[in-house]
């Protein structure tokens, strides 16, 4: 048996991506064979799957620790059948601990076929070793950021970025009614989808939100409930901090994009949804709080240095989004902050700044042109 690709998700999100790929693969060439791993997604694009994708899902150091004899007989596993399959290319898709080292034992077992690396892994952060090799592993990566090409401008690698993901998303998004009084200004809180986010953050946005209230009444405070196990917490928390249920607006995370459509300002844990609020245009501003233990982790051990910590600021290369990072953060500078949010002409400035970001990403439907780019590599026949 013999294949033209052989395609690898490890996890959800991965998943996702490749159930987009393969529709975008099969539009162009229905009649392609793919093998691979995948999840229920990629599985239903009928990819011919050998191993199914929740045999890799494992959480923590200690489950990783306790299937990692699985995890290596999986990867041998794997391995050997890329060699008697014998595809013309291999697309792996993010999961770079694992990919990575899948395309160096492949390349090291003479696999002649291309090697192909979808959504780069954050080396512009950490693991900036990753780089060398990549270059000497890879054939082709596929960026979904603008600037990681630039990256690798001192190697060989080809480099091609394709769009980002959440611009093909919100293209296509059919928005729903958001049952809320939208002739209020509303200030959108994403305090985070993890329990010790909700805690460390929740009580920081409401003290500030309880000084902003006071300067404008027409405020109305909105919070973004990742998930439903959170409510009991979450209400705790407002109770502590000495507010009434009724004075706060809970939004499910499925209208999370109403939300942002509807948020005059915002509070956001740095992460993707900041992006999300980016492409909104949401004046934001983005905290991300840090024991010291974290602080050691990441500044002295893994010696993460960036300019901008945001996403948002990292894609522009400047301050778009005012950040407060680990020690920055506190109840006063939070204060100020979103403060400054309520001045029109400040707010102009970022939904500007926004609008040029939008710009940056350009509108690239971001599985076609992967697809595109994996079949001229492959074929070159596009």
């Amino acid at each position: 048996m013999s294949c033209d690709l052989f395609i690898f998700a490890g996890e959800k999100s991965g998943d996702l991506h490749g159930e987009k790929l393969l529709q975008a693969l099969y539009a162009k060439n229905p009649h392609l064979k793919i093998v691979g791993v995948g999840g229920p997604k990629m599985r239903s694009q009928g990819m011919d799957c050998i191993l199914p994708m929740e045999e890799f899902q494992v959480m923590g150091f200690i489950d990783v620790f306790i299937a990692l004899p699985k995890l290596i007989r999986q990867f041998y596993f794997i391995a050997n059948q890329i060699q008697q399959l014998k595809p013309k290319a291999v697309v792996t898709i993010d999961y770079p601990g694992f990919n990575l080292r899948m395309a160096k034992h492949l390349r090291k077992k003479g696999f002649e076929g291309k090697l192909i690396h979808f959504i780069c892994p954050s080396v512009w952060a950490w693991g900036k070793k990753r780089i060398p090799l990549m270059a000497e592993t890879l054939d082709l990566l596929l960026s979904i950021f603008p600037f990681e090409k630039d990256l690798f401008a001192t190697t060989a690698l080809d480099v091609a970025y394709v769009g980002h993901p959440l611009i093909e998303r919100l293209k296509h998004y059919s928005y729903k009614t958001l049952l809320f009084p939208l002739d209020k200004k509303i200030v959108a809180l994403f305090p985070g989808s993890r329990k010790k986010e909700i805690e460390r953050n929740l009580p920081l946005y409401l003290d500030a939100c309880r000084d902003l209230l006071k300067k404008d009444p027409e405020l109305q405070i909105a919070l973004s409930v990742s998930e439903e196990r959170y409510r009991l917490l979450i209400l705790e928390i407002i109770k502590a901090k000495g507010w009434q249920e009724a004075e706060i607006g809970f939004v499910p995370i499925d209208y999370s994009y109403e939300l942002m459509k509807a948020a005059f300002l915002a509070i956001a844990k740095s992460g993707t949804v900041t992006l999300e609020l980016a492409l909104h245009r949401v004046p934001t501003v983005v905290t991300y709080g840090v024991f010291y233990l974290d602080k050691i982790i990441a500044y002295d051990i893994l010696r993460i240095r960036l300019r901008f910590y945001c996403l948002v600021n990292i894609i522009a290369q400047k301050e778009v989004f005012a950040e407060l990072i680990g020690p920055q953060l506190t109840p006063t500078s939070l204060k100020e902050k979103i403060e400054a949010l309520l001045d029109a002409s400040y707010r102009a400035k970022i939904q500007r700044n926004c609008e040029l970001l939008i710009k940056q990403l350009g509108d690239k439907e971001t599985a076609t042109a992967a697809a595109t780019e994996i079949l001229e590599h492959v074929y070159k026949l596009l």
